[in-house]
């Protein structure tokens, strides 16, 4: 039987924190801010958590995690 592999993408974009949350960075500060605010860019700055809802697909993406 053929070893389990990680998708790269999600390798990349995801971490499984000690307490079984999966930690992403923020959306939507990459690029058009210059229409957004102030108040909004600095909001939108560190890590988030993902959703409970899509933490299945990202486990399943990342078996080893």
């Amino acid at each position: 039987m053929p070893k389990m592999k990680t998708k790269s993408g999600a390798k990349k974009r995801f971490r499984v924190r000690p307490g079984g949350t999966v930690k992403c960075g923020q959306a939507f500060k990459r690029h058009i801010l210059t229409k957004k605010s102030t108040k909004m860019k600095r909001q939108l700055r560190g890590a988030t958590n993902v959703h409970e809802s899509d933490v299945l697909s990202v486990m399943r993406m990342m078996p080893s995690a």
